[in-house]
This record gives structure tokens, C-alpha cells and sequence, in this order.
């Protein structure tokens, strides 16, 4: 290793419930075309990171949350297969208001509940290993990819 610091990309994932459903959001974009992943997105320059994942909610599904109300479930640290990294912060939003709506459909083809017992298949791996771990089925870091 040559000693220099990492410069991961940073990225919010909302874990939004409603008793035991858990609201998906199935890929439109190139990335993870068809699959399911959990609301979120890139955190900005400057931003914290509770309001960020608050935003990346709202620009997806029209839902509003305080970052108040976000609680940090799981952290995941993800090497790509091109050696870029990223890590992700999982939080589950305690209250929230609002009907969620596709508000990206370019990028979204459909949002969907599903039970925290019956989760699809095809679910991104690096997202999965977050959602896995915000249910309490691993510790509260997951190292995917390395």
C-alpha cells in the first residue's frame, strides 16, 4: 500500500417502514438495472450526514423526515470491483410523513413494500449487506467487497 488516505464516496441509505414492510426501490438507471436496492444517495459537500440522507428521501419518494428522526442501523464499507470505495450509513427513519411516490423515474423504475420476512432476491449486494445489517442479522459494520 502506498500510504495514501482513502477518498471513499459517502452515501445515505433510508430504511422506511411501515410496521413490517420495508419500502424498495427497484433500479431504472445503469446500475443494478431491474434490482432492488433502499432509497438513497450521495451525501453532498458540507452536508451532514443525517440531513442528507433526509434529502436523498424526499427527492426520491416525496416522504419528509426530520434528520431528528433518522437513527443510524448499520455502517457498510464497500470496495468496488474497480477498487473505488464507498461507505454507506443505513439509517431507519423513526416518523416520517407523506405517500411515497416515484418522484425519479429516469433513474427508478417502480417504488415497492415488502415484508421484512419476505424480501425480493435480487437485491444489490452492497445495499443488501446494509438492509441485513440495519434488521440486526450482522454486527453494525459489514466490510463487502474486500
Amino acid at each position: 500500500m502506498s500510504g495514501q488516505p482513502a477518498q471513499p464516496t459517502i452515501d445515505t441509505h433510508v430504511l422506511l417502514r411501515d410496521g413490517e414492510k420495508i419500502l424498495l426501490s427497484q433500479r431504472g438507471g445503469p446500475y443494478g438495472y431491474g434490482r432492488w436496492h433502499l432509497p438513497s444517495g450521495k451525501l453532498d459537500r458540507g452536508e451532514p450526514l443525517a440531513v442528507g440522507a433526509a434529502r436523498e428521501l424526499f427527492e426520491e419518494t416525496d416522504v419528509h423526515v426530520d434528520p431528528e428522526h433518522l437513527e443510524l442501523r448499520h455502517v457498510v464499507h464497500h470496495r468496488q470491483e474497480d477498487g473505488s470505495e464507498r461507505i454507506g450509513f443505513f439509517f431507519e427513519a423513526t416518523q416520517w410523513k407523506g405517500t411515497p411516490r416515484n418522484k425519479e423515474p429516469e433513474k427508478c423504475m417502480t417504488l415497492q413494500w415488502f415484508t421484512d420476512h419476505d424480501l425480493p432476491e435480487d437485491i444489490i449486494e452492497y445495499p443488501e449487506a446494509g438492509l441485513l445489517g440495519s434488521l440486526g442479522r450482522t454486527g453494525v459494520l459489514t466490510q463487502h467487497g474486500w
